[in-house]
């Protein structure tokens, strides 16, 4: 491919070409917002028999009934059987990573009395239900499976439903074996807006859910959008982005590769590479050249990197970091001699990446952190899919007769001010507020 575009901070037009290319164009079409919006109000109106023949229309499926789509726990503990040789045991270490991060979220009731003898405090629950939503046929990832499911379990969820799509009935084996391994109560291969809708509304035979998280097609993604408000849902995620500022101290080869492993994602995720050091950009761009043509998905990865990547030239690893902060990326690699003090500079970023070993893609499988990461930005104020995400709290307040006169007198004032005089009232007439 022809070299990979490369920008300088010192170019005066520097700040409208990072603008365009990190423009992810993710606004959904009108036209896939109208298809979506047809098919949820199907499903509501029609329930299992909308569902089945949708499934039927897009999936090529001779099914009946929405048993027919319902994998039993014997099928998946067949499918761990078909796995290739130690294929179980690695899904089982990225599974036991994942369990153990998580592990450390979890958080914990608590009540405090402040000084007037008031119980305060706050109850922590589990969401009763979760659906999960893992892509099918060709986008087959039981990492996905394990991201998006292991952290509800943690949680305490009661109720996980993964719904999957399977083209033609087919199903894979890594995707069911990771369900199996995960605990996964209930799994569908229904796909789509109506697995979206199904489990946002309910039918007569699949039982609606309170938060719907997994990534998904545009179809799926409009969905989620249509019915958030009934149910919660994790986000909705742009294309897949990798950050990386290097101080020309790892070896090019590995930094090309942690590009290549974004961009075969799909041809709108974006790699882009800081570094003050200009030789090694050149050298970096002698790699891009000489190991893109080994890989398998190369074409999909030129065009990733032909559209929405880049190398920059930047002044210091400072300037660096003020750019990869405005831009609060997905992934963010610090590959430099010395990441922890880099690290104090940077304020947004999905997943943050230290050092030469730490490759983006060990956070995808295994390392332990969830690899459901907000994109486009959006990590300047979003956070990675986590236990948290599966639970609900409640404030719990409890008042004390005595503690609560001076409640009272400060209730009273405060809503008679906002002209609320019922509010004022009900506090008036427990404490005695008001002569």
């Amino acid at each position: 491919m022809d070299k990979i575009r490369q920008l300088s901070t010192r170019d005066a037009s520097f700040e409208t070409q990072l603008a365009s290319i990190c423009d992810a164009q993710g606004a959904l079409n009108q036209s896939v917002i109208e298809a979506t919006d047809h098919i949820i109000a199907k499903v509501r109106a029609e329930g299992d028999a909308a569902v089945v023949a949708l499934t039927r229309e897009f999936d090529a499926r001779e099914i009946e009934s929405i048993d027919q789509l319902r994998v039993s726990v014997d099928e998946l503990a067949a499918a761990v059987a078909r796995l290739p040789k130690g294929g179980f045991e690695q899904l089982s270490l990225a599974a036991q990573r994942i369990e153990w991060f998580h592990k450390h979220q979890k958080q914990d009731s608590w009540r405090v009395t402040d000084a007037l003898g008031n119980t305060l405090g706050q109850r922590v629950l589990p969401l009763d239900s979760v659906g999960v939503y893992v892509p099918g046929g060709k986008a087959s990832y039981p990492s996905s499976v394990l991201m998006n499911t292991i952290p509800a379990k943690v949680a305490g969820v009661e109720r996980i439903v993964m719904v999957s799509p399977a083209p033609r009935g087919e199903v894979n084996d890594w995707v069911l074996a990771a369900a199996y391994l995960a605990g996964v109560d209930e799994v569908i291969t229904i796909g789509g807006a109506q697995a979206v809708a199904a489990l946002a509304y309910g039918t007569d035979s699949i039982k609606a859910v309170d938060k719907i998280v997994g990534p998904g097609n545009a179809y799926v993604a409009a969905a989620k959008r249509a019915v958030y408000g009934q149910v919660g849902i994790d986000m909705i995620a742009g294309p897949s982005e990798v950050l990386i500022i290097t101080d020309g101290s790892v070896d090019p080869d590995w930094i090309a590769m942690d590009m290549f492993a974004q961009c075969e994602h799909d041809e709108m995720a974006q790699a882009l590479v800081l570094s003050a050091d200009a030789d090694f950009l050149t050298r970096l761009q002698a790699s891009i050249a000489r190991l893109l043509p080994t890989l398998e998905r190369q074409d999909i990865i030129k065009a990733a990197l032909a559209g929405r990547s880049a190398l920059v030239l930047t002044q210091d690893l400072t300037e660096a970091a003020a750019v990869s902060n405005r831009l609060a990326p997905e992934h963010l690699e610090l590959a430099v001699a010395d990441p922890e003090a880099l690290l104090a500079e940077i304020t947004h970023a999905g997943a943050i990446f230290l050092g030469a070993y730490a490759t983006e893609s060990l956070g995808d499988y295994c390392a332990g952190p969830n690899h459901v990461l907000p994109t486009s930005g959006t990590a300047r104020f979003s956070s990675p899919l986590g236990v948290y995400d599966f639970e609900k709290r409640s404030s719990i307040i409890k008042v004390a007769a005595a503690g609560g006169q001076r409640l009272g007198e400060c209730t009273s004032v405060l809503a008679r001010a906002e002209g609320l005089v019922a509010h004022a009232q009900s506090a008036e007439m427990r404490f005695k507020t008001r002569e």
